[in-house]
């Protein structure tokens, strides 16, 4: 059969997803994978979940689409109250989108349109880190700071700023300490704001742990409370793009949870839906709804499947599991067991440089030496080798390449569902570790 989809590699042969049972997905021949990336960190509490499933067809039968400029929903509304109760901070009102792409165009608009109710009209440039990915659409695409997604492109992006991404295993000196090294690529904001001007600064927009780019990097101890104080004292919005990282994934509801501060602006999405339907969310604080509610009245954007009612049912019984089954205590301890067994299997490898993360989101760095932490080029396609040989032994993962410059190096990026067992995830590493030495050619390690 000639397929008339556009793929997002017109040489890739897929096979067609026929089923999903917890943490597997099945082919039309039957084949099983474990899903190991939950796709891309989405299907969180794997696949056919029941109870997310029945919230569903309840919705389904009571209403399935009602456009926000005539209604607000019962299950928007209550979706909206959840997130703003489990959220520390001062977060109050929540936008939902279809996606993460959205929830950032959402909150770079939103925070240009709550400078121009608050009479600072001068405020327009967005400052992001290197090696980050904010969502493909053109304005995420700007603040990104991932060349690869970006170079195609660059003609139709907004100027933006990038600074220095918070990555030890790479731009730390040897000379410092963790924490020192977080101070210095953390005061580079600073410095960054001063250059341009600090009434002419807009937004500060990071990951908390860094996803599909760098493979899963959390921040070091204290960077992010100081990025919080110089964003207060430029006053500057700061944007945190949880989109991967949030949601449970690191073991908390809100990833920032971790770092003792909290965002002006928060996108989530992904791990909100959790697969079952697109949904993503934007949610600020109090005082920049008010200037709005207080101003214009009117936030000027929108989108005809925002607050959409099927997909916020998904949502709300999304969080129901999550806050009412003990997942995210779950999420701590598997995240703990993972960890544990990459560094049994892959601790000593020669070609592993570098295994971090959080929670059950975990990376491998691979490294042509180890010593030098010299990547592999990019003509030797290793993360695609990787991708490929692991589905062939029934193992879902996400490699990627580009990591160390958006051209060079590569790393694996795990993103188990939150109801995978210590069993599954022994199963997870072995197989990678097989896939891994496969598409290196190794013989020993």
């Amino acid at each position: 059969m000639v397929s008339h989809i556009f793929p997002r590699h017109t040489q890739d042969k897929l096979p067609i997803a026929f089923g999903g049972e917890g943490c597997f997905l099945f082919d039309e021949t039957g084949k099983k994978y474990l899903d190991a990336s939950g796709g891309a960190a989405v299907s969180c509490l794997g696949h056919s979940h029941p109870k997310i499933i029945s919230a569903l067809h309840k919705q389904l039968d009571s209403l399935a689409y009602a456009h926000t400029s005539f209604f607000t929903s019962e299950p928007a509304e209550t979706l909206a109250t959840k997130l703003i109760s489990n959220a520390p901070g001062d977060l109050s009102q929540v936008y939902l989108v279809s996606g993460g792409s959205e929830a950032i165009e959402a909150a770079l608009k939103l925070a240009r349109q709550y400078f121009l109710e608050t009479g600072q009209p001068c405020r327009k440039e967005v400052i992001a880190r290197r090696q980050s990915y904010h969502g493909n659409t053109l304005g995420a695409l700007a603040v990104g700071g991932n060349e690869w997604r970006r170079s195609k492109f660059a003609p139709l992006l907004v100027d933006t700023h990038h600074i220095a991404p918070c990555y030890a295993y790479r731009e730390k000196y040897d000379y410092e300490t963790e924490f020192e090294f977080g101070q210095r690529v953390a005061n580079e904001l600073e410095r960054k704001i001063e250059e341009l001007g600090s009434q002419n600064v807009m937004a500060f927009v990071a990951e908390p742990v860094v996803g599909a780019t760098l493979g899963a990097v959390p921040a070091v101890d204290g960077y992010f409370k100081t990025i919080r104080e110089i964003c207060d004292h430029n006053g500057v919005l700061l944007i945190l793009d949880e989109v991967m990282c949030g949601m449970g994934r690191t073991g908390t509801l809100f990833a920032y949870e971790q770092e003792s501060i909290a965002p002006d602006i928060v996108c989530v999405a992904k791990g909100l839906g959790a697969g079952y339907q697109p949904i993503g969310a934007t949610i600020c604080t109090d005082e920049i709804y008010s200037a709005i509610k207080n101003g214009s009245g009117f936030f000027q954007h929108g989108h005809t499947y925002i607050g959409h009612p099927l997909a916020a049912a998904a949502a709300n019984a999304v969080l129901d599991v999550l806050l009412e089954d003990n997942i995210l205590e779950k999420v701590s301890g598997l995240g703990a067991h993972l960890e544990q067994s990459l560094y049994t299997e892959f601790g000593q490898h020669s070609h592993v440089g570098d295994i971090r993360g959080r929670g059950l989101f975990y990376g491998l760095e691979i490294v042509k030496d180890k010593k030098t932490k010299e990547p592999f080029h990019s003509s030797d396609n290793l993360a695609r080798r990787i991708k490929l040989i692991a589905k062939s032994r029934g193992l879902l993962c996400y490699p990627m390449s580009g990591t160390v410059d958006g051209k060079m190096g590569d790393h694996v990026l795990l993103a188990p569902p939150y109801i995978i067992n210590e069993d599954k995830i022994h199963s997870v590493t072995t197989l990678l570790a097989e896939s891994i030495d496969e598409a290196l050619g190794c013989t020993k390690r």
